[in-house]
C-alpha cells in the first residue's frame, strides 16, 4: 500500500558492499517488508498482534516509503519506514505514550518518522547484522538528503537508542522510557537532528561522515558530498 504522497517523494538507489540500499517499489518488494515486520513486531517485540497471512502492515503504510537492503539474491535483510509530515506520525497516536506531557509534535515539511527499523532476525552473524543495519541507517540518511530532510522522530527499544549514540547519532529523547505491553520492552521516542549529525561527525568521526555521505550508484558512479547541504540541483538518484 503505497499512497500518493509518496508519488511526490524522491527515491534512493545505490550500492553498499555487498548490498543494494533502495526505495521500495515492487508489490514483491513491499510483501517482503511486511513479512519481516511481522517477524519482528508481530513475533519477536510483540508490539502488534500477529495475523494469519504472517504480514504486518497498517494505515501508515497508505504515505509511507519504505528503504530497504537486499542482498545479492534479491531478499530483503533490513528495512526501515519512513513518514512525512504530510501524513500523520505514528508518535501522533499508538506511541502518544512515548512523550513528554505537553510535547508539541514538529510537522514541518523538514521533518519525518522513522518506524519499523529492522533487521531480518534469522541472521545470526552478529558482524553481517551490524553491516546490514549500517546500510538501512545510510538508506535513511539519504533518504533525508534527497528530500530535503532536516529532523527525524523515532521510537525504537530504549538499548538500541544508546547504540544509535554511540554510532554518532545524536538521538535525544522527547519523552521516558515505556514498557509497552503485551511484551513489557522499554521503548523510548527521539529525534534525530541531520545538521547536528554533520557537525558532530565532521569533528569526531570525518571517515563515518565521508562514508554516509558517499554513494555509488547501481551504474558505479560515486556521488560524494551528500550531506544535509546537498545542493537539490543535483539531478536525485530515482
Amino acid at each position: 500500500m503505497q499512497g500518493m504522497s509518496a508519488i511526490e517523494l524522491r527515491g534512493v538507489e545505490f550500492v553498499e558492499g555487498e548490498f543494494l540500499v533502495k526505495t521500495l517499489e515492487t508489490q514483491e518488494e513491499l510483501t517482503q517488508a511486511y513479512r519481516l515486520r511481522h517477524r519482528v513486531f508481530a513475533e519477536k517485540l510483540q508490539w502488534v498482534p500477529p495475523t494469519e497471512d504472517g504480514q504486518e502492515m497498517d494505515m501508515y503504510d497508505l504515505w509511507g516509503v519504505t528503504v530497504g537492503v537486499f542482498g545479492y539474491d534479491g531478499m530483503l535483510l533490513g528495512m526501515a519506514r519512513l513518514l512525512p509530515h504530510s501524513g500523520k506520525f505514528m508518535l501522533e497516536h499508538e506511541f502518544g505514550a512515548l512523550l513528554h506531557q505537553g510535547y508539541a509534535i514538529r510537522k514541518a515539511p523538514d521533518t519525518a518518522e522513522i518506524t519499523r527499523l529492522a533487521v531480518n532476525p534469522d541472521i545470526q552473524d552478529a558482524k553481517l547484522s551490524s553491516r546490514i543495519m549500517l546500510g538501512v541507517l545510510k538508506g535513511i540518511y539519504q533518504w533525508a538528503v534527497e528530500n530535503e530532510i532536516r529532523y527525524y522522530y523515532l521510537e525504537v527499544e530504549h538499548r538500541f537508542l544508546r547504540a544509535l549514540r554511540m554510532l554518532g547519532f545524536p538521538c535525544e529523547p522527547v519523552g521516558p522510557v515505556v514498557k509497552l505491553p503485551p511484551a513489557e520492552v522499554g521503548a523510548v521516542a527521539a529525534i534525530y537532528d541531520m545538521v547536528r549529525f554533520d557537525e558532530e561527525n565532521g569533528q569526531r568521526r570525518p571517515e563515518f561522515l565521508d562514508w554516509i555521505s558517499t554513494l555509488t550508484t547501481p551504474a558505479g558512479t560515486v556521488v560524494t558530498g551528500r550531506t544535509s547541504t546537498f545542493s537539490q540541483a543535483v539531478p536525485a538518484l530515482a
